[in-house]
């Protein structure tokens, strides 16, 4: 399972073999729906099944709107986010804000379960700070509220994404609860996702950062997982390949001006740890159209087959 996603990445992700793909966050704030970020959120055509569209608000009847509207729009499941830690969504005490008030929770779940009729997922930390890591409660009260799959993040709110994960609460929610655990946090590479699943006794893996800039983790992963060794790594023309047609998604998306743009966080993503990036990157960031990032591209993964061969 891969968390939040743009189409175009999330469309990648599923060639290359991730299985459920979750959406950017969408707002329950209805004056936003016809906003240009949530149009192109909600722009599932040619998105595989099934859809998963996150939501993220606090107010419980504004919430199951929200449901409503995107399951009108095309999604299968929807999940619910408790997890984000970011500032902005945490000021207005949205994302993983709510697990500080576990009767608002309570509220927020019954309501969206009640108002669709597509299973509905939620997203959690494990708790707010050290203090207070109330994820079990949570998790208690999302299988009571008719939850169908919990996914816990290994850190507290306070932590960000600072230092490491920690699977031993998914362990214990799993001893708690009946409905499917998917564990998230700090999965790098194949190893990690084994050392995960044997430590958490989680039914699934959820990836989110780890994916960027190598969306071959995945296959990667169900590799090492079905025959216990690990798979090659993708050649630099695979990677030039995969990335160019990554790149020509996102500008005919989000068109020329903004796709270049975006584009240039996946380009440091896909390069952060080749050789001699810091040149090739910095002309990536100074192209103004399309073309020219894209001829910027080519060249350097040209250059860099070349000098595979040559070594």
């Amino acid at each position: 399972m891969a968390g939040v996603t743009d189409k175009p990445f999330r469309q990648l992700c599923k060639e290359l073999g991730a299985g459920l793909l979750v959406s950017e966050m969408i707002t329950s704030n209805p004056a936003l729906f016809d906003s240009r970020k949530t149009q192109q959120r909600l722009d599932h055509s040619d998105e595989a099944a099934p859809i998963v569209v996150q939501i993220a608000g606090v107010d419980p009847s504004m919430m199951a709107d929200a449901a409503r509207f995107n399951v009108d729009h095309g999604a299968d499941i929807i999940d619910i986010n408790m997890g984000c830690p970011a500032k902005k969504v945490c000021k207005v005490m949205a994302g993983s804000a709510l697990m500080k008030n576990e009767k608002l929770v309570t509220q927020i779940l019954e309501a969206v379960v009640d108002a669709v009729n597509v299973p509905v997922t939620l997203k959690i930390r494990t708790g707010w700070d050290q203090a207070h890591r109330n994820a079990p409660a949570i998790a208690r009260i999302a299988e009571n509220s008719g939850i169908q799959a919990l996914a816990v993040h290994g850190r507290t709110r306070d932590c960000g994404f600072k230092g490491e994960a920690e699977h031993n609460t998914v362990r214990l929610i799993k001893s708690l609860i009946s409905i499917p655990v998917i564990a998230n946090g700090d999965i790098k590479t194949p190893q990690d996702a084994k050392r995960v699943l044997e430590q958490s006794h989680a039914d699934a893996l959820m990836i989110g950062r780890a994916a960027q800039g190598n969306p071959w983790i995945f296959r990667e992963i169900v590799h090492y997982l079905e025959t216990g060794k690990l798979l090659a790594a993708p050649t630099t023309k695979e990677i030039n390949e995969v990335l160019s047609r990554h790149l020509q998604s996102l500008y005919d998306f989000y068109g020329d001006y903004a796709g270049v743009r975006i584009a240039r966080k996946h380009i440091g993503w896909y390069c952060r740890n080749r050789n001699d990036s810091k040149a090739f990157l910095a002309l990536a960031n100074q192209a103004s159209s399309c073309k020219d990032q894209l001829r910027v591209v080519n060249e350097y993964f040209q250059y860099q087959a070349a000098e595979d061969l040559a070594a």
